[in-house]
C-alpha cells in the first residue's frame, strides 16, 4: 500500500494535497485496491462548492459504488476530466494521474483534523 508522506488522509480513504490555497483530492491506493477496477466516475464541475463531510461525487467499480466524501470545504477550481473517459487511471495512479478535483480551500485549519501518512498507515494496518 502506497501512502505518500506529504499528503493528509481521511478515514473514508480520501487524500488531500495542499498547494497554497488549492487542495487536490483523490482516493487512496488502499481505496482503489479495495474497489477493484474503477469503471465509472462522477465529479463536480468547476465553480461548484464542496463541504467538509459531504459527498462530492461517485466512484463505481466492478465490485461497488461509493460516495466520494470531501474532507474540506471550498470551491471546485478544476476537475480531472480525463478520468471521466478513462476512470481506470485511478487504479494505475491514485496519487498522480488519478487525482479527482482541485478545491480553493476556505480554511486550511480543516486539514488539522486529518491523518498524516503514519496515522493513516496505522489506521489501515
Amino acid at each position: 500500500m502506497q501512502v505518500p508522506g506529504e499528503l493528509k488522509y481521511t478515514q473514508s480513504d480520501e487524500w488531500v494535497r495542499l498547494e497554497g490555497e488549492v487542495a487536490t483530492l483523490g482516493i487512496t491506493d488502499y481505496a482503489q485496491h479495495e474497489l477493484g477496477e474503477v469503471v465509472y466516475l462522477e465529479l463536480p464541475e468547476p465553480g461548484a462548492t464542496v463541504a467538509a463531510g459531504v459527498g462530492f461525487g461517485v466512484v463505481e467499480s466492478v465490485k461497488a459504488v461509493s460516495d466520494l466524501i470531501s474532507p474540506i470545504s471550498g470551491e471546485v477550481v478544476e476537475s480531472n476530466l480525463p478520468l471521466i473517459d478513462d476512470p481506470a487511471i485511478i487504479n494505475d495512479s491514485p496519487y498522480e494521474g488519478g487525482w479527482m478535483i482541485k478545491v480553493r480551500i476556505e480554511d486550511t485549519a480543516q486539514l488539522d483534523g486529518l491523518m498524516d501518512a503514519e496515522a493513516y498507515e496505522r489506521y489501515r494496518a
